[in-house]
């Protein structure tokens, strides 16, 4: 699997579809895979929804509650689901066209159990451009009207519709600005008030593969003003990113979610197209974040998004621990205090420096000998995650070449470090969310121990919660 598509909210539930191959762990025809949920935490499996045909493989795409059956695809009075997706015509492609990628459409009227293709597809054609894909649909009230954005090779543009089924284009964005290091992928509009003023912004999400900080593919941002024809960026013309780790790609957020809840809810694809193929799994290959609520702020940098795990979370809290206050220097163990496995662990840790020349954090270890440290370095002022001795690596060269460290501004001697620890994963949110960083390890067995550690000078833990987490999937740790 690979990225989340199709993200919408409808009668109680939330639709979770993604880019599938069903018959290998390497990426093959694409198809839309789907699941359910009442709370974005356990999710029910369901058929696969879109199957490749005559016209192309199922690339990645969106979802949208068509309310006023403006499309006329609805029934008995009621709306339908829509997808819109990217035909890619591989055929075509080996023949040496360009042209291979169209927009196409499908329609639910059962609760998005079953989907029925248009007739009249593709309801965009390709207008003579290699990279032509992943339009994300979003409702754009002032102008009653659909606008779709779309990605096209080294920029976004953006079209309008009155019925879903007839597009005209409007403009394009970005060919000055952002990263360029690699081909533009999976853009999402959306509108989000900044927290604190009484103000709403336009933010566009904007994966690209290759050209991350870190290498391989990664999700930048833009903040600014969108007037149903056009955006305008206010940000600074350098590229900003979701998430400074190296596996959070492709993310996209829920469409349609209830105003009384108004929260924007963000999932990502948890790999990096640099080795998501190669990586040492038998049985499955790859996995998406936890879900996240999206926040904006404006910051002496600019509009800037936060990012925090979603409250449902909180739903698999199982044994917890509290960690007295106290500052150490060198490792603090806690691996037999806890009572429980670190492997599958929610930590929550406020850190306060005496000594500008610290380094700490936490870290996680095996009887082999492999370590993964995630932390912060007071001196040099960044956050870092460092997988290189984390395990499994001789995959691919670049898995654990370096250090992934990410700076900050703030002078502030007290850092917060919120933490999701799972068997192959991490998920750090740090400073309410401000800090990000997503990575993924492969140890040749379950880490099995927990210290925390300040390197270069003594650390004050001011608060520390461990609790252990229930799996997602496995019922009988319920």
């Amino acid at each position: 699997m690979n990225d989340p598509n199709g993200m919408v909210y409808y009668n109680n539930e939330y639709h979770l579809f993604y880019q599938y191959y069903p018959d290998s762990t390497v990426w093959g025809p694409m198809h839309w895979g789907h699941a359910v949920s009442k709370d974005m935490i356990y999710w029910e499996h369901l058929p696969v929804a879109l199957y490749p045909d005559s016209i192309g493989m199922i690339f990645s795409g969106s979802a949208v509650v068509d309310r006023n059956n403006s499309s006329g695809l609805g029934l008995n009075g009621q709306p339908p689901l829509i997808a819109i997706f990217t035909y890619h015509d591989m055929e075509a492609e080996k023949a040496g066209h360009i042209d291979y990628q169209t927009q196409g459409l499908a329609y639910s009227n059962d609760n998005g159990r079953t989907w029925t293709k248009y007739a009249g597809n593709p309801v965009l054609k390709n207008p003579g451009i290699k990279d032509f894909r992943d339009p994300k649909v979003s409702w754009y009230e002032a102008d009653q009207k659909w606008i779709m954005t779309l990605a096209v090779h080294d920029h976004v543009s953006f079209y309008s519709s009155k019925d879903l089924l007839h597009w005209t284009k409007e403009s394009d964005f970005g060919f000055d600005i952002g990263s360029h290091e690699g081909v533009w992928e999976c853009p999402y509009l959306f509108p989000l008030r900044v927290s604190g003023e009484d103000k709403t912004k336009w933010v566009l999400l904007l994966s690209i593969n290759p050209g991350g900080p870190n290498g391989g593919s990664a999700t930048q941002y833009f903040v600014g003003n969108f007037d149903g024809k056009s955006f305008t960026n206010d940000n600074s013309a350098a590229p900003v990113w979701l998430d400074a780790g190296r596996d959070n790609y492709a993310g996209v957020t829920w469409s349609d979610i209830p105003e009384n809840d108004g929260r924007r809810l963000f999932l990502g694809w948890m790999s990096n197209w640099m080795y998501a193929m190669q990586v040492p799994t038998e049985k499955w290959r790859s996995a998406m974040t936890i879900p996240r609520e999206l926040t904006l702020y404006h910051t002496n940098d600019g509009y800037r998004l936060f990012s925090n795990p979603v409250m449902e979370l909180e739903k698999l809290r199982s044994s917890a621990f509290t960690l007295d206050s106290q500052t150490f220097t060198g490792h603090l163990d806690l691996t037999s205090k806890l009572g429980f496995s670190p492997q599958q662990m929610e930590v929550s840790l406020e850190f306060e420096s005496a000594d500008s020349l610290a380094d700490y954090g936490i870290e996680l270890s095996n009887s082999k000998g492999e370590i993964y440290r995630v932390g912060y370095n007071d001196l040099k002022k960044y956050y870092y995650s460092d997988r290189s001795k984390a395990g499994k690596a001789d995959f691919n060269d670049s898995f654990g070449d370096k250090v992934v460290i990410t700076p900050v501004s703030s002078d502030s001697n007290i850092h917060s470090l919120r933490l999701f620890i799972d068997v192959a994963s991490v998920e750090l949110f740090a400073d309410d969310g401000s800090v990000v960083m997503t990575e993924i390890f492969f140890p040749n067995e379950n880490y099995n121990r927990v210290q925390l550690y300040s390197i270069n000078g003594p650390v004050k833990i001011k608060k520390g919660t461990f609790y252990s987490i229930r799996s997602i999937w496995n019922k009988s740790e319920e």
